[in-house]
């Protein structure tokens, strides 16, 4: 495995467990561009009552900000979960290079699982996909905040 993409993986799996820690889905994003970090994000949903709030696009919006413009060229994704239609959606128009995911997303996965709209050459911009860069953790911390909350239902 690629030492960098795990470097940054893990980042992102910091900022998803900041979302687990205040109850959120824990999915966490940064944006990396020349060896540094311009975006970072972890789910707000819930907490923002605002299903747009996703860690991608908040990420998506720090760099932008931070860059001062829309156009993310040059940049990486990495993100523990592999990003839905919205997210996929924001990536190309923002014009991001790289993709590196995570986890799969069976239910909703538009980076190859489902559907790969990074990839197609039917956009004007496509953006390199990885997937499975540390799959494993990604992916049991979403299974274990499953778990929990539906215990935490059954009482």
């Amino acid at each position: 495995m690629n030492v960098e993409h795990e470097k940054w993986m893990q980042v992102a799996i910091e900022e998803a467990e900041k979302a687990r820690k205040i109850g959120e889905v824990p999915i966490g994003a940064v944006i990396v561009r020349n060896g540094e970090i311009i975006g970072r994000g972890h789910n707000l949903r819930e907490t923002a009552k605002d299903p747009t709030l996703h860690a991608e696009m908040i990420a998506i919006r720090q760099a932008a900000e931070r860059l001062g413009g829309w156009r993310l060229i040059g940049c990486s994704l990495y993100v523990t979960l592999e990003p839905c239609p919205m997210c996929a959606g924001a990536i190309v128009q923002s014009r991001i290079g790289k993709v590196v995911y995570g986890a799969a997303d069976p239910k909703a996965g538009c980076a190859g699982t489902l559907m790969n709209l990074l990839e197609d050459e039917r956009f004007n911009h496509q953006a390199e996909v990885i997937s499975g860069v540390m799959a494993e953790q990604c992916g049991s911390l979403l299974t274990h905040f499953f778990r929990e909350l539906r215990e935490r239902r059954k009482r």
